[in-house]
């Protein structure tokens, strides 16, 4: 019988609302007292109310998905489903498995991942950096690209490697200006800027992962309850310094997902479950493999039809 993996998406899922069908629910109202107590702010409060436009700053964006996604986890567990035999997310989701593995607690991984947001924003003023979603290349071929066109001040690079015909590239607004344009004469199908507030997992966040630093290393790491994959070499790591070690090295470094997955079903993962809004990780897992069955955990309804599904409940 194939093995469950459990994952969890970063930034970019956010809605003002999101969660209200489950907002009553014992667990996930416990959730959000816990990060909120950490933050210093109601955050159930920001995330049903708003105003949408401070929930989209990254420094909220991060405990917000993060918290959200904790809370579908735990009512996953709650109806049952089993234990994972491993989890990984995508960039800030990262953390998120990190608390589903038992590695942090949420209200530490709340705390974190606020500051994470502040020093990523400010590592690189608006309008300096940028990324561009190109669909239809060879990861080589634009990894070709990205070298050819960078210069000192007009730097790109591969941020995401999502899917098989699928990157996200960043870096200097210029930089990624040049490789859009070099990416749509080489034959991509779209390569199209993205509306982000920074160039994220590029070398222009350097400055924020040497702030987040002395940040994760004031909090004890325990070890995973099961396997866990990170995102900065798509490896299986059970070493709390070396998961820490790799949460820094996450910030200025390509989100491998596309190798994640790759990873998982070579260990005998078969059905991949997302807890978090939205669905871009199930999108992103069926472009991988198809052969991969895919479910999400979003709302009340995703989440009683993925408890019904064959092979979930332990």
């Amino acid at each position: 019988m194939a093995s469950t993996a459990f994952v969890f998406p970063g930034q970019g899922s956010q809605s003002v609302g999101m969660l209200a069908d489950v907002g009553d629910r014992p667990l996930v109202a416990e959730a959000y007292a816990e990060a909120s107590e950490r933050l210093g702010y109601d955050l159930w409060k920001l995330t049903q109310e708003g105003p949408e436009e401070q929930l989209t700053q990254t420094e909220f964006t991060q405990p917000a998905i993060l918290t959200a996604s904790v809370a579908l986890w735990r009512l996953a567990r709650e109806g049952g489903a089993a234990a994972p035999h491993a989890v990984a997310g995508h960039s800030l989701g990262e953390y998120s498995a990190l608390v589903a593995a038992g590695v942090l607690s949420l209200g530490d991984a709340a705390y974190i991942v606020q500051q994470r947001g502040r020093f990523m924003q400010a590592a690189v003023p608006v309008g300096v950096g940028s990324m561009a979603a190109i669909l239809g290349l060879e990861d080589a071929a634009i990894e070709e690209i990205c070298t050819a066109v960078s210069e000192a001040d007009a730097s790109v690079q591969p941020a995401n490697y999502n899917a098989p015909g699928q990157l996200v590239v960043a870096g200097h607004a210029a930089g990624v200006d040049k490789a859009v344009e070099a990416c749509k004469k080489a034959g991509a199908k779209r390569a199209t800027l993205l509306a982000v507030s920074a160039p994220f997992h590029s070398a222009l966040m350097a400055p924020a992962a040497e702030e987040l630093k002395p940040v994760l290393e004031s909090f004890e790491f325990l070890a995973p309850s099961c396997k866990v994959v990170q995102n900065v070499d798509a490896q299986f790591c059970s070493d709390p310094d070396a998961i820490r070690a790799n949460l820094i090295r996450q910030v200025d470094s390509a989100v491998l997902w596309s190798q994640i997955i790759g990873t998982l079903q070579s260990d005998g993962v078969g059905v991949v479950v997302e807890c978090g809004p939205g669905k871009v990780l199930s999108g992103l897992n069926r472009r991988i493999d198809r052969s991969i069955e895919s479910h999400n955990i979003g709302d009340a309804a995703s989440l009683a039809a993925t408890l019904d599904a064959e092979g979930i409940l332990a």
